[in-house]
This record gives structure tokens, sequence and C-alpha cells, in this order.
């Protein structure tokens, strides 16, 4: 076995530093950070939680990127297929199974109607706000393993109810 410039004789199949980087693209879908505490409320934890697994992830090798969307028109809402805000999706997979929603006061202020927007059923307790270790299992359990990666049948995206009432909120109080 001969040994390279760097000493490593594995050619760098096995070094670390070596190997290609993994990626895991986290979106962060909302519609509104400045008057929405449940949006706020889910920024701010998943940028705990990112914070805490990411000492583990960079030392296997993963590289974390964030993207944060405001979902700001339907025709965004439509190029993402967003559902109800806040969302946040681990390389492409939303971390929450189903979609359960709840009144946002907030959202309903901002457009002036009734909005329903995301709650999150983590361990049987439903939340306003995705917890903390909801977001960190989630970042786990999709970079060791537990996401299946069988493609989901798809449903045709239609604009949901809820948020083409809350477009329509926000263009009537621009007209005002």
């Amino acid at each position: 076995m001969s040994n390279n410039k760097d000493g490593c004789s594995c050619s760098g199949e096995c070094c670390p530093q070596k190997q290609a980087k993994k990626k895991i693209d986290i979106d962060f879908l909302y519609l509104d950070l400045n008057t929405c505490k449940r949006c706020q409320g889910a920024e701010s934890n998943l940028e705990q939680a990112i914070n805490e697994v990411s000492a583990v992830l960079k030392s296997a090798g993963h590289d974390v990127s964030v993207n944060k969307v405001n979902i700001s028109s339907p025709e965004v809402a439509i190029e993402y297929e967003f559902l109800s805000s806040p969302t946040i999706r681990i390389n492409g997979n939303d971390i929450a199974l189903d979609v359960t929603e709840t009144l946002c006061k907030d959202c309903g202020d901002i457009c002036g109607d009734s909005v329903d927007c995301r709650s999150w059923v983590y361990e049987g307790v439903e939340h306003p706000e995705p917890p903390k270790a909801m977001i960190v299992n989630a970042i786990l359990k999709e970079v060791y393993g537990g996401h299946s990666e069988s493609p989901k049948s798809k449903k045709e995206y239609m604009l949901p109810d809820n948020l083409r009432a809350f477009f329509t909120g926000i263009t009537a109080k621009k007209e005002e």
C-alpha cells in the first residue's frame, strides 16, 4: 500500500475530508414573519434545532442549507405546492405527515378574514408551532435512514381555500 501526499492510503474513499458532502436542504415556507407569532416561533425553533444538530451533522459529512421562502402570493404558493403556514420540509419532505390547522388570529388580522394556519401534533399533543424536538428528530430521521425513498403518489396541487381567502383578503386590504 502506498500513501498519497496526505498520508492516506485509501485514495480518498474512507477519509471523511475527501468524501463529497451530503446535502440536507431545509425549506421553511411561511406567510408572515413580521406579525404572525406562529411563523416566528417556527422559525426560532427551526434555527435552534439546526444549531443543536449541526455539529453532529458536520462531523458526519453533511452540509445543511436553509431556504426561507415567504409565500407572498398565490403564484408562489402554487410554485411550492404550499398547503399550510408554516411548513418545514427536509429534502423535499414535509416534517409532519398530516396537515392539521387551527385558527390563527395573527394571519386573520393581516388579511382581515378568518384564517386557519398549521398546528403541529407531536407525541400526541397539538402545538401552535413545531416543537424543537420534533424538528431535531425529523432532521435526524431524514439523515439516518428513517425516511422511505419510495415515490409518493402525488395528487394534483390546488391552492387550498384557506390560502385563497388569505391572499384575497390581503389584496382587498391593499385596495382600501
